[in-house]
């Protein structure tokens, strides 16, 4: 049944002392309303407490000598102990899911807020699913528990008051009553360990359900084209039975805490029952005193078998608590020294207009015997060299697992490196603060990512103080904005999802366009394969031309319009350089290039499209 739902690899153990710890950092600015909040629950508390005092007083009262006036009276008394009780446990409420709410939002941030700042290798080890459903789910898990121990507490007080008042009736039967307690607690704390692993993996396959449902929503086009419709549904349909299961085992453990305990107290009533009813025919106290006992059993009972009770589902809170601060707390593969004596200053993106010459980097990159692998089995790189001169372009070459996308993550600071050094402007690339140096890269991948909103907000994305002015004067730089006027709505059309509504080839170009309004000094292209009409490629050419002119460019090509276009060519095999030099230099050597050129480019040709005009004419 818990097959597949094993702990991360970022996961980790907390004890309950840390994560009560760390909860109690969130609720430390909000100590006011805890305050507020505590001096609420002790009105609660008395008023609790009064009522049952003044009825076995009436008792009393009226076992001695009947008076209509004092039951009249010890009748309104009772009433507005109830209107009161109302008032307080209202603002109880409020205040509570008001504070709870603060502190959850504030918990919530901060796993989001570490979320997007972790590497690539993370989200490349971890499904988004399951990482979602801990910022969602675990949160809101948390909250309810929260909810339910702020109950906990304020019957907990109830309870330490009340035995501080029944000890001023009588001692013999409070101490009783007292002995019987750890019982009820023993009960409780052996559900504990069980409870804890349950409610655990409950939170592991609601996270495979959510991963599940994201991934065939993320895949559904795909699906579709093939078929496999059924096929994503079965796989859903075996997941959600694992959660069925799991479920219906946790559900199992935590209902029968309940019971198990209320028969425990229902046995501590009938012997309190039992012991109080002899000592009130005794003498020993008197039948309000008794009365008083019977009916503070069921207050004195409650909160012990909450307490107990729930438990579980405290230990469900602190379960959620520990994959949330797991969360927070993964630590990221890719380490930077941040030297301030290499620290970029902050700022707009670099722009010409607006920024200083020590603002903008000059773009020379260089890989000084560079090691990387993505795993133990995976070597990708090994004593790698490779220098790029400042404005340069360099197109990288290459059979599939070359390393070319590999270069491009550690220039990105996507992964971290394991030895060597990688250099940009003379400087150790671990030594800049990572945020304002990727405000110096621009990239396009190999699948432009384009979010839900419109073309021109899309290519402002880098710069949100671009006026709309500006965004269509950098957009119509691209082919005297051909390829704007081709849009349905022109830069204000919606990209839809992922920009679905867009061709591949206009996600390039707003992609594109995107860069050179960021007008960064390293421009990074993982171009795209898909093909694109003529009109479309020339648009692109022109694009990729404007910003190779004021960066120092790194592309990975497919197309032979790109290949062509820049200063040197890089050919790689297996992490290595084997080839370098122009497109004709390379070509004369009749080399690897040459290979390469004749799979990859050489169909794109206009020598090679005369030769199969010329083939079909015959």
């Amino acid at each position: 049944m818990f097959m597949g739902l094993a702990a991360e690899k970022y996961d980790r153990q907390y004890s309950d002392r840390q994560l009560l710890r760390r909860m109690a950092a969130y609720f430390a600015p909000y100590r006011g309303r805890l305050i507020r909040l505590a001096l609420v629950i002790l009105a609660i508390t008395m008023i609790g407490l009064v009522s049952p005092l003044l009825i076995a007083r009436g008792i009393d009262l009226v076992g001695v000598q009947p008076n209509v006036g004092a039951i009249v009276a010890l009748c309104v008394g009772l009433l507005a102990l109830s209107v009161i009780n109302w008032a307080c446990n209202l603002m109880r409420r409020r205040m509570t899911v008001r504070l709870i709410a603060d502190v959850i939002g504030q918990m919530r941030n901060d796993a989001f807020r570490a979320t997007i700042h972790h590497d690539m290798a993370f989200f490349d080890e971890f499904q988004s699913g399951k990482v979602i459903a801990r910022i969602t789910n675990d949160t809101q898990e948390l909250s309810q528990v929260t909810v339910l121990i702020s109950d906990l507490i304020s019957q907990f007080t109830i309870l330490i008051v009340l035995v501080g008042v029944l000890f001023t009736i009588s001692w013999q039967l409070t101490l009783a009553l007292l002995v019987m307690a750890p019982v009820v607690v023993f009960f409780g704390w052996a559900f504990r360990r069980v409870a804890r692993m349950v409610t655990r993996s409950g939170f592991r396959v609601i996270a495979e359900v959510n991963s599940a449902i994201q991934e065939a929503v993320a895949g559904i086009r795909v699906a579709k084209t093939f078929r496999q419709e059924q096929a994503i549904y079965d796989r859903f349909r075996q997941i959600n039975r694992r959660s069925y299961e799991v479920n219906l085992r946790r559900g199992f453990v935590l209902s029968n805490v309940f019971p198990t305990l209320n028969a425990m107290a229902g046995l501590g009533t009938a012997v309190m029952t039992y012991v109080g009813g002899l000592a009130a025919i005794g003498g020993a106290v008197s039948v309000g005193a008794w009365y008083l006992f019977i009916i503070s059993l069921e207050q004195f009972w409650f909160p012990m078998t909450n307490i107990a009770s729930f438990w579980s589902q405290i230990q469900g809170g602190l379960s959620a608590c520990e994959r949330i601060f797991a969360l927070i707390d993964a630590e990221s593969s890719v380490k930077q020294i941040e030297d301030p004596r290499f620290k970029i200053p902050k700022g707009d993106a670099p722009d010409a207009q607006s920024s200083t010459p020590d603002s903008r980097l000059r773009g020379e990159i260089e890989f000084r015997g560079v090691s990387f692998r993505y795993n133990e089995q995976q070597q990708v790189l090994r004593d790698f060299s490779l220098r790029i001169a400042p404005g340069e372009s360099v197109a990288l070459v290459g059979h599939t697992g070359a390393g070319k996308s590999s270069i491009i993550k550690l220039i990105t600071r996507f992964y971290e490196f394991q030895g060597g050094q990688i250099l940009i402007d003379g400087r150790d690339i671990r030594a800049f603060d990572l945020t304002e140096y990727r405000r110096q890269l621009g990239l396009v991948s190999q699948s432009p990512f384009l979010f839900n909103d419109t073309v021109m907000n899309n290519i402002r994305y880098a710069r949100p103080d671009l006026s709309d002015d500006m965004v269509e004067a950098v957009a119509r730089r691209i082919g005297d904005g051909e390829w704007v006027a081709a849009l349905p709505n022109g830069l204000l059309t919606q990209v839809g999802e992922r920009g679905q509504h867009l061709s591949m080839g206009q996600r390039q170009l707003v992609a594109l366009a995107r860069v050179l309004a960021q007008r960064p000094p390293i421009f990074i292209l993982d171009e795209a394969t898909a093909s694109v009409d003529p009109f479309t490629e020339k648009q692109i050419q022109a694009a990729l031309n404007l910003i190779l002119a004021d960066s120092t460019s790194i592309l990975i090509a497919h197309r032979l319009s790109t290949v062509k276009s820049v200063d040197r060519i890089i050919v790689l095999d297996h992490g290595r350089i084997i080839e370098e030099g122009d497109h004709v230099t390379l070509m004369a050597r009749g080399g690897h290039y040459a290979t390469l050129y004749d799979t990859y480019f050489r169909h794109q040709s206009a020598d090679f499209n005369a030769e199969v005009y010329q083939k079909l004419k015959a």
